[in-house]
Formats: C-alpha cells, structure tokens, sequence
C-alpha cells in the first residue's frame, strides 16, 4: 500500500452490512484505517468503494456523489421496512397496466422531496431511524429533496406484477422509498425485492472484486495490487499543475496565486499535482488563491 493509500471497490454480498464489509477488510488488508463511499442496506448487493489508509480522508470530498442502482419490485404489497424483508402490511391485486407503472415512474423524476423510512440510518433527536424501529415507534420525519437523474425499465412482467427498474440518482435517495411512492401513485403499494448498486463515486461493477478475491490476494501477498490509487476518485476534477517552488509552497500550506498555476479554471474545486506529476490532493479557489482542502501526500 502507498503512503497515499488506496481504493478497493467490492461488490458487496447480500446480508452483509456495509461496516460487515469494512471490518472483514480490516483484517483482509491489516489497516485499521477503512472507510467507505454510501451504505448499502443488508439485502443489497453490488459497488461499494472502500477506503485504505490516508485515502480514507476523500471519503467526505468526493466530487461524484450520484449513484446508479438496478432495483427490483412487486406491485399490491407493502411491508414496515418498504423492502420484501419486511413485515407485510398489506396485499392487494393491482389494477395498473405497463403504461400507467412507467408513468408513475416517470413522475418521480428530477428534484423531489422524499422521507426517509423508518428503517434508515438516519438520525432524529439523535437516535437511528431503525433502532425506534425496531421498538415499535414511529416518529415524524422531514422530507429532504433528492434528485432522480433517471428511471428506465429493463424488465416489465404485467401477469405478476413485478417490474425491474435502472435509477440513476443524486445522493440521500432511498430506491425502496422511491418503489413505495410509485405504488402509492397506483393506489396499490409496492415493495423492493432485489437492489443492486452499479455505480458510485464514479465506480461501476467493472472496477469491482469480491471479498473473496481480495482475500486470496492477501494471502498471496499480492493485495496492494487490487488498490487504485487515490486521485482515481478525483479524475472528474480539473487539475492544476504546480512548478518545483509551487509544490513546496503548496505542501507548506501556502495558498498559491491560482493565475500562477498551470490550470483550466472551469471550477472552484481541483485536483493538484506536483512538478513530478505525483498526486498531491485536493484545493479549492477561494479570492483567487488556491487554498489546499485535504492533502494525500507526506512528502514535503
């Protein structure tokens, strides 16, 4: 592993959380320092990028935050947690053909307002959403806007009222309250039987190992390999080339003239690079000066 660290990006089991996978690579790669890039509940499976050593502090500045997921659904049932794991809450025979279910979906698209289900992550007055869960209650939640890039349909069985759908979307967006609210346009309800993540933080399946993969190249001494390097996950920044003096500067935590620096200004965020072409980390402009915003390197 560099002394910049890495990015591993694991195609996530089902019943596995995400903190499953971030300890079992813990003792996969013996680093105590991991993170990773956007939850996935137990039941879904698919891209989750992982963070290693010094690369774990691009967790919170990555400048791709849309993700991609292929989501499955029934229509006429709903349960407490909006997933098929769920306590069924009610059943019914829908009375939708294709067209209406694609034009449901189609009104979910671009900014919305959404409300997190109870069984989420996220904190009310301190306490997980999914820990009152459990304890039977239910407190309110305020909805949050989200943007839904896209909804196209790969799958469409009318007969049994199951339908697969690819959702391209902005950050924060839950996919199964996203099939609810597309029952609820039906009047009939709907839950999410399957969830797969194809894409986050710029990262596709393509890119991804499996754990099992990632352990057979520990043990084969070979699992630095699998890392790619940090600036991968900035690739979609404009950069800013520094001079020999610059770089010193900038590692000094100097703030550089930004019309000195060897850069296309079409942004206020950057990826920096030193006179030797190394990866040094992220800056922004602020006034006209390039301010330096996390840095990956030790080297001064």
């Amino acid at each position: 592993m560099t002394e910049q660290g890495g990015i591993l990006c694991i195609d996530k089991p089902e019943g596995f959380t995400s903190f499953d996978v971030v300890a079992k690579l813990r003792g996969i790669a013996r680093e105590r320092r991991v993170g990773h890039a956007g939850t996935l509940d137990p039941m879904a499976t698919g891209v989750l990028p992982l963070f290693f050593g010094r690369a774990t502090k691009a967790c919170d500045i990555l400048p791709r935050q849309d993700k991609r997921y292929l989501a499955s659904f029934k229509l006429g049932v709903t349960t407490d947690t909006q997933d098929i794991t769920g306590t069924v809450l009610s059943e019914q025979t829908p009375d939708a053909d294709e067209a209406r279910v694609r034009a449901a979906a189609a009104g979910l698209v671009g900014d919305i307002m959404q409300t997190p289900p109870m069984y989420s992550a996220v904190r009310v007055n301190g306490q997980r959403l999914y820990e009152l869960a459990r304890r039977g209650v239910e407190v309110e939640r305020a909805a949050r806007p989200v943007t839904v890039y896209s909804i196209d349909f790969t799958a469409c069985d009318v007969q049994a009222n199951t339908f697969t759908i690819d959702v391209h979307c902005s950050k924060g967006t839950y996919i199964r309250t996203l099939i609810a609210d597309i029952g609820a346009a039906l009047g009939c309800g709907a839950v999410m039987t399957a969830l797969r993540r194809t894409m986050a933080a710029s990262f596709t399946l393509a890119d991804c190992v499996t754990i099992e993969q990632a352990q057979q190249a520990a043990q084969d001494g070979v699992f630095g390999t699998l890392l790619r390097p940090v600036e991968t996950a900035f690739c979609a920044l404009p950069s800013a080339a520094l001079n020999e003096k610059q770089t010193k500067m900038f590692l000094n935590g100097v703030r550089l003239d930004i019309g000195r620096v060897a850069c296309k200004r079409t942004g206020d965020t950057y990826a920096v690079y030193a006179h030797d072409r190394r990866f040094l980390g992220v800056a922004r402009e602020r006034d006209g000066l390039l301010c330096m915003q996390k840095l990956f390197t030790l080297e001064v």
